[in-house]
C-alpha cells in the first residue's frame, strides 16, 4: 500500500465525526454486538431505513457507485473499473425511474444483488461483485433498498462497458455462470461464536472483501486455492495486499488494535498510510462500521490458513 499523507486529515475526520451506533445482537448474518462509529442506527436497528444505511456503507455501495468527479451525485454512478477485458461504468442506483432502480420491485433488486441478474432477464458481468452478495441475507438486501429509495433521484444516464470481443456477448455470462457461480446463504457455523461468525459474513458476502483480494483465473473467476492472499492484478490492473495471516507478507505480524484502527482510520502499523482504491473503501465503508463489526472482521481474518501471497 503506498502513501498518501494527503488524505490523513480527510480521513481521521471521518473517523472522529462518525457518530456512535448502539449495540445489540441479532441472527449472525444480520447483526452484531457492539457499538462504536457508524452510518445510521447500525445493525440492530429496528427501522429498515436507519439500518439500510448502514449495511449500504458496509456493502461499500458508495465507493463503486458515485464517480470521484461528481462529488454531487452521489450513488449515480459513472466510476470506471478498469479489467483486463475492458472497463465497466457503474450504473446509477439512486431511485431514478428511468436511469435508476426507481421501478424495480423487491424481487427484482434480489434478483441482481444475489443472482446476477437484470431486471429484464439478462445477465451482469461479475465486475459487479453478486458473487459475493449471493450469500447476503434478504433482509439485508431489503433493507440496503429501502435505504435508497430514500436517496434524491438523479437523472444520470447509465454508460455502457467497453469491452473487448468476445466478451462483448452478454449472454454467454449464462454458461460463465454454469461454471464457476452457485448462488448460497450464508452457512452459520454455531461452533465457531458469534463474532467468527459476523467476521465471516461481513469478510465473505457484505463487505465483498475477496473480490479485490483474491487472484482471479483466466476466465475472471476467483481462484479458491487463493483465497484473499492478494494479487498483482487487482482492479484497475493494480496490486492488491495479501489478508490471511500469513507471518511474512500477509497480516500474522499484526494486532488485533493495528486491524481495527487500520479500518477506522487508514493508519498502517508502520506509520504509513492507506494508498489506491482501499483509501475509498476506508472512508465510506470500514470507518463507518461499529467497532464491533470490525472486530469481527479481524477474528475472522485471524482465523484463516495463512497463505503466501504478493
Amino acid at each position: 500500500m503506498g502513501s498518501a499523507p494527503h488524505l490523513r486529515a480527510v480521513l481521521a475526520l471521518v473517523a472522529l465525526l462518525a457518530w456512535p451506533a448502539a449495540g445489540g445482537a441479532q441472527d449472525a448474518a444480520g447483526g452484531a454486538a457492539g457499538a462504536g462509529a457508524g452510518a445510521g442506527a447500525g445493525p440492530e436497528s429496528e427501522d429498515s431505513v436507519r439500518r439500510g444505511a448502514y449495511l449500504t456503507a458496509a456493502a461499500g455501495c458508495a465507493g463503486c457507485h458515485s464517480d470521484p468527479k461528481r462529488k454531487d451525485q452521489p450513488f449515480a454512478g459513472g466510476a470506471a473499473l478498469r479489467t483486463p477485458i475492458g472497463d465497466f461504468y457503474a450504473p446509477n442506483i439512486t431511485p431514478d425511474p428511468d436511469y435508476g432502480i426507481g421501478g424495480w420491485s423487491d424481487a427484482e433488486f434480489l434478483a441482481a444483488l444475489k443472482q446476477g441478474r437484470a431486471p429484464d432477464g439478462g445477465h451482469y458481468y461479475p465486475a459487479f461483485p453478486y458473487t459475493s452478495y449471493a450469500g447476503m441475507s434478504d433482509r439485508d438486501a431489503r433493507d440496503i433498498k429501502a435505504y435508497l429509495a430514500t436517496l434524491a433521484p438523479l437523472t444520470r444516464p447509465n454508460r455502457e462497458p467497453e469491452i473487448s470481443f468476445p466478451f462483448n456477448f452478454r449472454f454467454l455470462l449464462g454458461a460463465w455462470k454454469a461454471l464457476f457461480f452457485e448462488p448460497q446463504p450464508f452457512a452459520v457455523e454455531p461452533a465457531r461464536g458469534t463474532d467468527w461468525n459476523r467476521g465471516a459474513y461481513l469478510v465473505r458476502h457484505l463487505g465483498h472483501c475477496g473480490e479485490c483480494h483474491t487472484a482471479r483465473n483466466l476466465f475472471g473467476a476467483r481462484d479458491a486455492a487463493r483465497e484473499l492472499a492478494g494479487t498483482l492484478n487487482g482492479p484497475d490492473g493494480k496490486k492488491v495486499p495479501n489478508i490471511t495471516p500469513h507471518p511474512e507478507n500477509g497480516l500474522g505480524a499484526w494486532r488485533a488494535s493495528d486491524a481495527t484502527y487500520y479500518l477506522e482510520t487508514g493508519f498502517l502499523p508502520d506509520g504509513d498510510f492507506a494508498g489506491g482504491a482501499m483509501v475509498e473503501v476506508i472512508e465510506s465503508s470500514t470507518s463507518q462500521l461499529t467497532d464491533a463489526d470490525r472486530a469481527s472482521i479481524w477474528v475472522y481474518l485471524l482465523s484463516l490458513p495463512p497463505a503466501p501471497g504478493p
